[in-house]
């Protein structure tokens, strides 16, 4: 591909979900928009498979991604997992991807420290002068790195806070001479509470919410003015399992999503009204987020066979102002001692720029439990 810078930064940003907002212009609709979506692409295959849910869902090694106050409930004493994610491989692209690690590791029966490393290839683009002729070749990527801390403030309740790091180089690689553009930073922290009311079993119910992404804005350019709102969320879930003979388990789950972020002016919009929008501060655009309906919600279903075979399906659907987008999902899992390994799919769904960039593509997970169990576990279990 050959695209001029200006036109590159454009298309990198549709490549990392911003589709809807060719949508927006066709049906005249004020798409909600952030800069470094990635970090609202889940990137593991457990939640993958499930809707793309985590916030209440039993404990894992990935709960990092989703709700840091989950592992206090985890059954081993620590965790690794690493996870891949194609991105937009139906269209035959082979170098865009989401890579991620996670781990944690229990202190004692109250408290746990973890860790998560996201990865996010915007594969390779030709730079181009204005002419069209051939300049030097990019490699455009984002990361984001975490540290957390999750306390037991009860036998059922859990509280968690993180601390992220966010990287972004759209203009990895892209010729200096005259250009303005700079990678861009960020900081920001998740909040997270969870509640396991299981008993010895693993049966009953769970509740959790968390806010994630809170944080600064984050810049190309030199100019304080044109700095853009990272995706701040709030996540609201509940989920039941039932447990049959100690051996079957069938767990349910849904989960609420709210983007903390708000609309950019509309289509009639001044200069003035974009001014302002561009100069409004983080917490300023967290009240107003509630005045859009940025919202998403998820379905899932969980069938585990005597902690080692696991079963899921899920369903994914958001609002108007987020793309409209909806799909189908499912996966499964397989545990074997410390190692374990899941699978997911994205059904195909939406055509044109409506069209999920995971449609048709396969995810997974590796994971490794070590220590053994630990006492207190409830119905968390890494082995999923």
């Amino acid at each position: 591909m050959k695209h001029s810078f200006k036109r590159y930064c454009f298309s990198a940003l549709l490549v990392v979900g911003l589709t809807a907002e060719v949508c927006a212009q066709a049906d005249r609709i004020n798409i909600v928009t952030t800069a470094v979506p990635f970090l609202r692409i889940s990137p593991d295959a457990r939640a993958g498979g499930m809707g793309d849910m985590g916030v209440a869902t039993s404990a894992d090694v990935s709960s990092q991604y989703y709700n840091v106050a989950k592992y206090p409930f985890a059954k081993t004493p620590y965790g690794i997992g690493l996870n891949y994610t194609p991105w937009l491989k139906d269209l035959g692209l082979g170098d865009v991807y989401l890579a991620s690690m996670s781990g944690y590791y229990k202190l004692d029966e109250l408290q746990a420290i973890s860790a998560s490393l996201r990865y996010f290839s915007l594969g390779r683009i030709q730079f181009t002068d204005a002419l069209g002729n051939d300049l030097n070749e990019g490699r455009p990527r984002e990361m984001g790195m975490d540290l957390g801390y999750s306390r037991k403030l009860s036998d059922q309740l859990s509280l968690g806070i993180a601390l992220r790091y966010i990287h972004s180089n759209l203009a990895a690689g892209a010729p200096t001479s005259g250009s303005a553009y700079k990678p861009g930073t960020a900081v920001s922290g998740d909040l997270g509470v969870y509640y396991n009311g299981a008993n010895e079993e693993g049966q009953g119910w769970s509740i959790g919410a968390a806010f994630s992404n809170l944080g600064s804005k984050i810049g190309y350019t030199s100019d304080a003015t044109q700095r853009n709102f990272i995706p701040a969320n709030l996540g609201i879930g509940v989920g039941h399992t039932w447990v049959s003979n100690e051996v079957h388990k069938v767990s349910l789950n849904g989960e609420f999503n709210k983007l903390l972020v708000p609309a950019p002016p509309g289509e009639n919009a001044t200069q003035e009204d974009f001014d302002k929008y561009n100069s409004s501060g983080v917490v300023n655009g967290w009240m107003k987020s509630f005045g859009n309906d940025a919202l998403a919600y998820s379905a899932g279903v969980e069938y585990v066979y005597n902690d080692q075979f696991s079963l899921r399906g899920g369903y994914y659907g958001d609002s108007r102002s987020m793309g409209k987008r909806s799909f189908f999902t499912m996966g499964v899992g397989i545990n074997y001692n410390v190692f374990g390994i899941n699978f997911s799919y994205l059904m195909p769904s939406g055509s044109g720029v409506n069209r999920n960039p995971l449609s048709n593509t396969l995810r997974f997970s590796l994971l490794f439990n070590l220590g053994g169990d630990t006492e207190g576990g409830g119905n968390s279990s890494l082995s999923y």
